[in-house]
């Protein structure tokens, strides 16, 4: 039996929020705290996530939600009806691991090892996704005993594959909505959350419009003509060609993009040609990364690394096949101003107006906005940095240090429910 949680309500301008409910988060913060300890002991990789979801499923299950699995292979949705009409508010958490070995002494670090590409590597919860499985989980135990105070149904989201597919295979939230998790019920809007190392505890962060970039990865392949090193004026060369274009596309950035509006960012990360010191090859083949932080920026990046390689390659003599998106492409994660700004006044009646930050962009991607090209969504940061350690020194996200404050849990988990009641009472 599910343990009754009542949920108590505060009305500030004549609009029902939900308080704040530090003592609804107390009755399940030790399980919350307990679930986040087992996930982040036994992490598994994206589209492995076979052991997550099924702890997952028992858990919804106990709620005596209507929990459906196996959705974009391994993800779990759990609805919950009111049996009130209302909206539909879907809530999503991602739950898959990194190939990252552990360094930790926590007693419960993950020992979990795996071959990833051909190589041993441990696998861990780097970037806090085990967090945000047992937010997720806890805002679903504390709306599943309040269902006589929602009107609508609540959509609980378990995404596989955030990190990115592993090659040749489909997955993420690019799949799930290929799958329909948006439908039936038709989803009106998505409320999602991050842990961020080095926001301090109880705090959440928000940006309106552009918070996380999109990503482009590129391929441009260089053909010239091959020749003997020694003699470079029988050649095209499609090495000094690469290394013109790769200082050329510096200049997007630097010249081409309005940075007082957005950020944007060109990296080439990987470049590959040629066999031996005194033969010029044929091809070079570049990859790299771009970041947008809006719709237009995007496609004005992408029509640049085209201009950009096919006439500096043209100027030299040599051809380019340019791919852009090549692999990885997620679009802006885009929190929509008129949405954001009626709903901060609720989360800061639930959390406090000095714990509810606006945050600066980042260009680090996420593919919740798959999401948000379907539906109206927010997304949103929840701090997990101890309040006595500096920003500077809190470890990276994907690294093997990484560590969270189980104690910004709690913020997490009322800023859930905080946005699913003010949204309810709104529509």
């Amino acid at each position: 039996m599910i343990k009754k949680l009542v949920l108590p309500l505060l009305v500030i301008s004549n609009v029902t929020y939900a308080s704040p409910i530090d003592s609804l988060v107390k009755d399940v913060e030790q399980d919350v705290i307990e679930w986040r300890r087992h996930f982040h002991q036994h992490p598994e990789l994206s589209n492995r996530e076979f052991e997550t979801a099924k702890t997952i499923a028992q858990e919804l299950n106990k709620l005596g939600l209507d929990v459906q699995t196996g959705v974009a292979h391994t993800g779990v949705v759990a609805i919950l009806d009111s049996g009130k009409p209302g909206p539909v508010v879907a809530l999503r958490a991602d739950i898959d691991g990194l190939p990252v070995t552990e360094t930790s002494d926590l007693p419960f670090a993950s020992k979990v090892t795996t071959d990833y590409n051909g190589a041993q590597t441990g696998v861990m919860h780097a970037c806090g996704h085990d967090t945000h499985i047992a937010m997720l989980l806890g805002t679903a135990k504390v709306l599943t005993a309040n269902k006589d105070k929602l009107t609508g149904k609540v959509k609980f989201i378990f995404q596989p594959a955030e990190e990115g597919a592993p090659i040749g295979e489909e997955g993420g939230a690019k799949l799930m909505v290929k799958e329909g998790v948006m439908k039936s019920p038709d989803v009106d809007v998505i409320f999602g959350l991050h842990v961020w190392a080095n926001l301090d505890v109880g705090k959440i962060s928000y940006r309106e419009g552009g918070t996380l970039a999109a990503v482009d990865q590129f391929k441009i392949l260089v053909k010239g003509k091959q020749a003997h090193g020694a003699y470079p004026w029988k050649s095209v060369d499609p090495i000094v060609t690469s290394a013109q274009i790769i200082m050329g596309l510096q200049t997007i950035v630097s010249r081409e993009l309005k940075l007082i509006d957005d950020a944007g960012v060109v990296t080439v990360g990987s470049i590959h040609g040629g066999v031996r010191s005194n033969i010029i090859p044929n091809e070079v083949e570049i990859i790299g990364t771009l970041r947008s932080l809006n719709p237009e920026m995007r496609e004005q990046i992408r029509e640049a690394v085209t201009r950009k390689a096919t006439t500096i390659a043209a100027s030299m003599n040599a051809t380019v096949e340019v791919t852009v998106p090549f692999g990885v492409n997620y679009p802006v994660t885009y929190n929509k101003p008129e949405l954001m700004r009626e709903m901060l006044p609720g989360l800061q009646a639930a959390l406090g107006h000095e714990n509810v930050v606006q945050a600066k962009a980042v260009t680090g991607a996420e593919d919740f906005s798959f999401y948000q090209e379907q539906v109206p969504g927010l997304f949103l940061g929840v701090g997990g940095k101890p309040l006595d350690v500096k920003a500077s020194d809190a470890p990276a996200h994907h690294t093997p240090e990484f560590f969270v404050d189980e104690s910004g849990m709690q913020t997490g988990i009322k800023a859930m429910v905080g946005l699913t009641m003010d949204y309810m009472a709104k529509h």
